[in-house]
Order: C-alpha cells, then structure tokens, then sequence
C-alpha cells in the first residue's frame, strides 16, 4: 500500500506554515539553551521568508513578560502580526481566523517555549484541527531538561513529527 505525503511528513511549500511560540525577552535568563533556541528560530523565520511561508508569532501575556526578542523582531517581515494571548496555546481566535483565510495551509513547523506547556497545547490543538505538526526540537525548550524532553515525547505520541532546522 502506497504512503501518502502526509503520512510520511513530507513538507510542501505552498501548504506550509512557521509558528513562532512566545520567545519572550522575560523568559531568556531561565530556558535551558536560550541561546541556540533564539538562533535556531531566527534561521527558521530567514528560511520562512526566503521560501515566502506564513510566520505566526505568539507572545504569551507580554504586559508582564515581555515582547518577543529582538533577535527575531528584526527579521520578521512587516506584515508579521504578532499575536497577544493568554491562552497555553497558540490556536487562538485571530490565530484560527488566519488560518481559514489560508485554507492551503495544511502543515506547521513548530518552534517556541515552553516545550511541555505553549508547544505541546499548541500542537495538539493544531493535530485536532487536522493540521500536520512538524515541531523544531533544536527551536524548543523549557526551563528544566525533563519538562523539554516529556514535551516532546507527548508531542511525538500524539502524532507530531520531531524535526530539526
């Protein structure tokens, strides 16, 4: 029996999406490898924007931690809304609404903080909705190593790829 793309987790450009969870400037001095999460999406959101691929960003209640880093406001294209929300997950009114009005959009990269909280509700939420989840593990963290680590594995037993950049 022959596979289907989808099954197999082959990425399509033209359905293809880059969400952007809560990289907040508050949460730099405690998530485990900040350094190389940051660096790791802002090649994501460069690829993004070469390939002409949705970007979605998050920030996660800013008033108290922050906006996005600047690393990744600077190469954000101008017409890159950024999405309050005070919700874990990134399937938020506005997200969904956008996501309508790009009903080729059938498959998400992943990338965000916190693995085990904001990216996993986000991912299963997207997987409910019938979205293919591909989550950048080098482009996720948490504060503690366990917490990343049983993020991911719900992620992957709930039918989410694991990838990497």
């Amino acid at each position: 029996m022959a596979a289907t793309a989808a099954r197999l987790g082959k990425l399509q450009q033209k359905s293809t999406a880059l969400f952007v969870c809560d990289i907040q400037e508050r949460f730099r001095p405690v998530i485990t490898g900040m350094p190389a999460v940051v660096d790791t999406v802002r090649r994501m959101i460069k690829g993004a924007n070469v390939l002409g691929l949705p970007v979605v960003v998050t920030e996660q209640y800013p008033k108290a931690l922050g906006n996005t880093v600047g690393e990744l406001k600077e190469v954000l294209q101008p017409n890159v809304q950024v999405v309050e929300k005070t919700l874990f997950s990134m399937v938020t009114p506005e997200v969904s609404q956008m996501l309508k009005q790009r009903p080729t959009i059938s498959q998400v990269l992943l990338c965000g903080i916190e693995a085990h909280v904001c990216v996993l509700q986000t991912t299963l939420d997207l997987i409910e909705h019938g979205y293919e989840v591909h989550v950048v593990v080098d482009g996720v963290s948490s504060q503690r190593h366990p917490d990343r680590s049983a993020g991911l594995h719900r992620a992957a037993q709930s039918g989410a790829f694991l990838v990497t950049r």
